[in-house]
């Protein structure tokens, strides 16, 4: 199937379940809840993405200062970003899939799968990267 079709699968089936979501929460807590609830997942899932990222940070430094190519923490800190992304975007699913992304005991599943993507790009001779000289 063509990526651009994915692309709008995606980009109207989350919406329409996000607004799915609201309503049901609105229905269960209140409105003025669910808008509190909305920002608190916000703000914490910022705070948890900002702690992590600053570990993966730390890790690849560290990585780097032992002459080791920092490949895995590159992958999380590419996991943290999306989790961090969907934290930011109101809704209840994409926080339930960023707070996975971002927690450390979940992370390594997303991060498997994302690995066995690349390798299989890289394989199939789809993988494209630039080197500088």
């Amino acid at each position: 199937m063509n990526p651009m079709v994915w692309v709008l699968i995606t980009l109207t089936l989350i919406p329409a379940l996000e607004v799915y979501g609201f309503v049901l929460m609105s229905n269960w807590v209140g409105g003025w809840n669910t808008f509190l609830l909305i920002l608190l997942t916000g703000v914490i899932g910022a705070v948890i993405a900002r702690y992590e990222g600053n570990q993966v940070l730390a890790e690849a430094q560290k990585q780097m200062q032992a002459g080791q190519i920092p490949g895995r923490s590159a992958v999380e800190g590419l996991c943290i970003l999306a989790g961090g992304i969907l934290l930011l975007t109101p809704g209840f699913f994409t926080d339930i899939i960023g707070f996975a992304l971002v927690f450390p005991l979940t992370r390594p599943i997303y991060r498997h799968y994302l690995l066995k993507w690349l390798e299989k790009k890289m394989k199939d001779g789809n993988f494209i990267y630039f080197r500088r000289f």
